[in-house]
């Protein structure tokens, strides 16, 4: 066993082989995968429990998180994803003693009843530009009260871990049974309370991992949601006769889950049904119609990202949460390019010229994040409209 430095009792390990001691917080133990940087100011509860970030140690370059505390309301009741989150969670700061007036109780508490394992006191900004000029690493992230670490046992998991390429995370984060949803999107003061608007559509969701409030912005247009599970067949998805299919965010890399998804997403796009894609969705539908994807060095992972619609001029700042990018220079036609990343170009939305089908690698429902791109769940209730 190696000790650290006095006081260390929480310790992230790189593959490489660096070493960043810190205070332990959160569960006490240790997790393995892909160490990324979010640039988000609030949501980390939403963040931590969002099942795209499975397989991932997030690392928040906001330097006060925590403060206010967490409330079940945006978590376990209402919070983006029932059973999975992030791996861990690397703070600046330690967060401290909560104050808000929604807040139910600490994040340290919270982390513990969710598995994830915590680190504090590390320079985010050095670590975040190690991964901007590096690429996301693998990693280690470990919490041990009594400060005791086999460093070079850490090291070796983290070299040996196969990483996020290859991976098909959403078998692993889709619902296992069908089921309705029917809440409404949050507003103030009332919270989750108001009733969705009585279904004018009827919206089948393949989940590969979705976050409920993708889900809130389908009610909110008027859509009857039924979410399935990711390996339901099109023949499957089309018995039900829905006006619109939504293809959901979700983690892992799309090349992999695509073995199965992208043939029947083909078959849905195929059959004139309106189709939107988000996130991980954009990227199979990519797939399924011909183009490539291909894995980032660092990501996009926060809620400020510039984003311009290439149809309208209009730049958005939208929330992004995704390692892997649709390769424009494989994209057939006829799909064009809708939406481009003003932080590095890369492609951020798709659309057919000869189908109702569309999807952006943004999150529209932007929980957390701003609203700019709501408007597309509205486009999504325009295509269904012509449609019939």
């Amino acid at each position: 066993m190696t000790s650290l430095p006095s006081g260390a009792t929480g310790v992230l390990v790189l593959a490489n082989g660096l070493v960043l001691p810190g205070i332990g917080c959160g569960h006490a133990g240790k997790a393995v995968g892909e160490v990324c940087f979010n640039t988000a100011m609030t949501g980390y509860q939403e963040i931590l429990t969002d099942p795209s970030y499975m397989a991932q140690i997030v690392t928040f370059t906001f330097p006060h998180i925590g403060n206010v505390g967490v409330n079940f309301e945006d978590t376990e009741q209402f919070g983006e994803g029932a059973r999975t989150t992030a791996r861990g969670a690397i703070f600046r700061d330690a967060p401290t003693d909560e104050a808000n007036w929604r807040a139910k109780g600490g994040l340290d508490a919270w982390m513990k009843s969710r598995g994830v394992v915590g680190l504090s006191g590390v320079d985010t900004r050095a670590l975040t530009r190690l991964i901007r000029e590096q690429g996301m690493p693998h990693g280690v992230i470990a919490h041990d009260p009594d400060g005791r670490f086999d460093i070079d046992a850490l090291v070796a998991e983290a070299r040996a871990w196969s990483g996020l390429e290859g991976l098909d995370l959403a078998k692993d984060a889709t619902t296992l049974q069908s089921f309705t949803f029917e809440e409404g999107l949050w507003a103030w003061p009332d919270g989750y309370a108001q009733p969705a608007p009585a279904p004018k559509y009827e919206v089948a969701v393949l989940d590969y991992g979705i976050k409920r409030n993708i889900l809130r912005g389908l009610t909110s247009i008027g859509a009857r949601a039924t979410v399935l599970p990711a390996a339901t067949t099109a023949e499957q998805v089309l018995a039900r006769k829905p006006d619109g299919i939504l293809l959901s965010n979700g983690p892992g890399d799309p090349a992999a889950t695509g073995e199965y998804a992208a043939p029947e997403i083909r078959k849905l796009v195929d059959s004139g049904v309106p189709v939107f894609g988000i996130c991980l969705g954009h990227q199979m539908l990519a797939l399924a119609l011909g183009a490539k994807t291909v894995k980032m060095e660092q990501g996009h992972h926060g809620a400020n990202h510039p984003v311009k619609d290439l149809d309208t001029g209009k730049v958005e700042i939208v929330s992004m949460n995704h390692g892997f990018t649709v390769d424009r220079a494989t994209l057939p036609a006829p799909v064009r390019e809708t939406h481009v990343s003003l932080f590095d170009g890369t492609n951020a939305g798709i659309a057919m010229t000869d189908r109702p089908v569309f999807s952006v690698q943004h999150h529209p429902e932007a929980s957390p994040g701003p609203t700019d791109s709501l408007y597309l769940f509205d486009r999504f209730a325009k295509l269904m409209d012509a449609a019939r």
